[in-house]
């Protein structure tokens, strides 16, 4: 998929339906000219709902579609008519989305399950009719409940790749090489740095027909914590990864530095990520004898597996996949609930001179609905 259809970040407006009002119709029928209070009730307006869908895989779909807009509830009628419902808006989302408030960065929820639906924002209920009302002291009420106001929200979606393996490494690490030996994705390929600018997923096979899915993370510099390269944009993919695969090229001047470099990034950027399961693979190892494979071997970080690949001659592939498959399987290893923390929102400086004088703007017009709502709050709606 190309750079620009690649959307995991958007932020939308949303508005639920507001609650059709009641009827306040009286009975007339030939031979019944008083036949009592019969206004039927007004229908609940349209719920904002996610639902998780696994045949999408980014949000461009929401790029262009910034409003979503649920329908009203229509009002009810004679014969204790019930007022139809309001449609539902229905926004499908890839799994692994998230959904922060736009205005604070709280979290509201995630969808990680295809076929999950989430109520985002919950439509006004539909005011009851006259009929509700009736009493022995009161047997013609002239008054029913208005249709509960609708609900509007700002929020920002936005995606984590659901992956079993998570590839880091620095650029030029040969973190796409492995994904195209691996599966059959077919990731851009080139000998300058920053060729992979979006995540790319592959469906890696294993031994009688089973599989994991691995994520090719673009690469990471040093730095990278505080913006430089891609900066944060991508890192958050990692954090649903089970298994974190280092990758270092043989070639590098220090591979226990340039590790040590890499696990100081994600470190910085979050420290849960400390807990899950990291493997260490040595890619060009072609270029290496077997003498300088040892000597280097004896170099490595102590505290995590190693294993020397090359992507080109196909030397330790079976092994590598031998270990990510055994680390999967690890019932420590398996993704729990995450911590969700608040989205760090961009506060732009302002200059007093652009805001208006307040005093002098005339104040808006109050929106459209009975002065008197509050009498009916606690008659009839549930609390």
């Amino acid at each position: 998929m190309g750079e620009s259809n690649f959307v995991d970040y958007v932020k939308i407006y949303c508005r639920s339906g507001k609650g059709g009002a009641g009827s306040t119709h009286f009975h007339r029928e030939k031979f019944i000219p008083k036949g009592g209070p019969d206004g039927g009730d007004g229908g609940r307006g349209g719920h904002v709902i996610l639902r998780g869908n696994k045949n999408y895989w980014t949000l461009i779909h929401l790029k262009y579609a910034r409003h979503i807009f649920a329908g009203d509830g229509e009002c009810g009628s004679g014969s204790r008519s019930f007022g139809k419902d309001g449609k539902d808006a229905v926004i499908e989302v890839p799994c692994g989305t998230m959904v922060y408030d736009a205005e604070t960065g709280d979290f509201l929820c995630d969808i990680v399950e295809d076929g999950e639906e989430i109520i985002l924002l919950r439509g006004g209920r539909g005011g009851l009719g006259n009929w509700h009302f009736r009493t022995a002291t009161n047997q013609t009420p002239r008054f029913a409940q208005p249709g509960e106001p609708r609900r509007e929200q700002s929020v920002v979606l936005q995606l984590k790749v659901l992956a079993d393996v998570g590839l880091v490494g620095f650029p030029n690490a040969g973190k796409s090489t492995l994904l195209s030996v691996l599966s059959a994705a077919k990731p851009e390929i080139a000998d300058y740095p920053f060729t992979t600018l979006v995540p790319n997923l592959g469906i890696v096979s294993y031994h009688d027909h089973q599989s994991f899915v691995m994520a090719d993370i673009p690469g990471i510099i040093e730095g990278a914590a505080e913006g430089r390269g891609l900066g944060l944009r991508f890192l958050r993919h990692i954090e649903r990864n089970a298994i974190l695969l280092f990758m270092v090229p043989a070639d590098s001047d220090d591979i226990r530095q340039e590790y040590g470099i890499l696990l100081n990034e994600l470190k910085k950027y979050n420290p849960g990520l400390m807990d899950k399961q990291r493997v260490l693979a040595v890619t060009k190892s072609d270029m290496l004898d077997p003498e300088l494979t040892e000597a280097l071997r004896k170099e490595l970080p102590v505290d995590v597996k190693s294993v020397f690949i090359s992507a080109v001659s196909g030397s330790g592939i079976a092994e590598l996949k031998n270990i990510l498959w055994e680390e999967l399987n690890r019932e420590t290893n398996r993704v729990s609930d995450m911590l969700h923390r608040p989205m760090e929102l961009e506060t732009p400086e302002i200059d007093d001179s652009d805001f208006f004088d307040m005093d002098s703007i005339a104040s808006d017009e109050e929106e459209d609905m009975p002065d008197d709502i509050q009498a009916y709050k606690g008659i009839g709606w549930d609390d």
